[in-house]
């Protein structure tokens, strides 16, 4: 049946239009609009941010506060880690000009009023110290630079689509299709910069790209559909870099104590089978430690800890960084909580614990007797674990945690070179059009790098501002 709804045309002209006001898109848009350019931002959501809006903090290397705290954290050091770690993969001359803007981006979101307070270290031992805080720092850094906008005169769009990327006969960019409601808008532009924040919910995508990708990961992102990936393929982008799913595990649902006592290094980690399959010390990198469980059966894990650690954590709090101190009655309190759930067992027998598992109660009571061995002679001779955290378990009740892989949202997508020009299947970049934040590949592998932590959130609002500036040039005819 046709709709009897009137759809209204608009025609609309501005000299850039940026499509997503996450973090990349509101770089983009504050700097072209610095530097004279008028700038129509389109949003799909009702408000900005997107998952920058929840970000604590940023990657930075060789600021002032660094400078001021101490720390040696140089970028041709950050270079040779992110290079080494993704096995040479990445885009070098991108990175490079990632990393030469990271320390400007600080003193550019100070000037704007940002108060970072302290380098935060999210792993125990971790070298690089770059991960720049500030109190609601996304939440800050979204109502800054939206107050920024509004002053610098941006048309924002909330509520709107973009649907399709318009090109002249010679393949400039030469305009934007927009719907908001019953509203169609076609904008007339000389360039357009794609910030629309990844396809991580877009479960046709998700499981195009990770095959190993189920129902079952628990996503902890916005849920957002990957438009802007889709319309630079329409028009010829080429694809680079969709191999990135920032995954954490093991994750139990929630962010109460539970949260964090599942990847606590002293506990147990069994499969479905009572088997245990890694290094539990791996938590440190949860960004690493998710790769193990997704050899699992079903591709998820128990934590296994008993009354003696239960009472260390209450006394001590969490070995890492993250963890804070709960008391006895919030721990408690999450384990009858998610009990009721379905997600935890307390038992004083590891045939019940094992039956709740599903894992035959001899293979799981072998697990627990040959890890005790372990723990008691101070070597483990299968995984190699740090003696340090090799705590038997023996004092019943005893716990299991069902664990999950999350994850945090995509990075991957559109090529682009180190100016951000998004480039067609030859290498060539199209006339107009730049792209930033995780719609883009080659800065990141398939294994997040969490030695440089906060990473994403970085990229998002450095490449931002290098969208933003080329683009100035390029509507200048620079």
């Amino acid at each position: 049946m046709a709709s009897n709804v009137a759809t209204t045309k608009v025609n609309l002209e501005s000299e850039l239009v940026v499509i997503g006001a996450g973090g990349g898109g509101l770089a983009a848009a504050v700097t072209a609009a610095e530097r004279g350019v008028r700038v129509a931002l389109l949003e799909k959501r009702h408000t900005a941010g997107g998952n920058t809006f929840y970000a604590a903090g940023l990657f930075a290397a060789e600021t002032t506060l660094q400078t001021r705290m101490n720390l040696d954290v140089r970028k041709d050091e950050c270079f040779k880690v992110a290079m080494d770690y993704a096995h040479y993969r990445l885009n070098g001359k991108l990175l490079r000009a990632f990393l030469d803007k990271s320390p400007d981006t600080v003193k550019w979101l100070e000037n704007k009023g940002i108060k970072f307070t302290r380098i935060f270290t999210w792993y125990p031992n971790q070298k690089l110290r770059s991960q720049h805080c500030a109190d609601n720092f996304g939440a800050n850094v979204t109502r800054l630079l939206v107050d920024d906008c509004k002053n610098l005169g941006v048309q924002l769009f909330y509520k709107t689509a973009a649907k399709k990327l318009l090109t002249d006969g010679a393949g400039k960019i030469s305009g934007v299709l927009a719907t908001q409601g019953n509203t169609s808008y076609e904008i007339k532009t000389k360039s357009v910069v794609i910030a629309s924040g990844g396809f991580g919910g877009n479960k046709r995508l998700l499981k195009k790209y990770f095959p190993f990708y189920t129902d079952a990961f628990v996503s902890r992102g916005l849920p957002l559909m990957g438009d802007g990936i889709l319309m630079a393929a329409a028009i010829g982008a080429a694809n680079e870099g969709t191999s990135t799913l920032q995954m954490e595990g093991p994750f139990f649902p929630g962010f109460g104590p539970l949260w964090r006592v599942a990847q606590e290094p002293t506990t147990l980690w069994v499969n479905k089978k009572g088997e245990r399959f890694i290094d539990e010390t791996t938590a440190h990198n949860d960004f690493e430690s998710v790769n193990g469980m997704l050899q699992q059966p079903g591709k998820i894990s128990y934590t296994l800890f008993d009354e003696r650690m239960k009472q260390d954590f209450i006394r001590n709090g969490c070995t890492r960084i993250l963890g804070r101190p709960f008391t006895e009655d919030s721990l408690e309190k999450d384990i009858v909580a998610y009990a009721g759930k379905g997600g935890v067992k307390s038992s004083d027998s590891w045939d019940l614990i094992a039956e709740w598992i599903g894992a035959n109660p001899e293979e799981l009571k072998a697990t627990i007797e040959e890890y005790n061995f372990s723990c008691d002679r101070g070597y483990d001779e299968i995984f190699v674990k740090d003696r340090r955290h090799l705590i038997p378990l023996r004092t019943p009740p005893y716990y299991a945690l069902k664990c999950y892989p999350s994850y945090l949202t995509t990075i991957g997508g559109i090529k682009i070179n180190h100016r951000m020009e998004v480039l067609d299947k030859d290498d060539n970049p199209i006339p107009g059009l730049f792209a930033a934040g995780n719609d883009t590949g080659g800065w990141e592998m398939d294994t997040y790098n969490a030695i440089l932590t906060g990473t994403t959130v970085a990229f998002a609002l450095s490449s931002g501002r290098i969208c933003g500036e080329n683009a100035q040039k390029y509507i200048a005819g620079n």
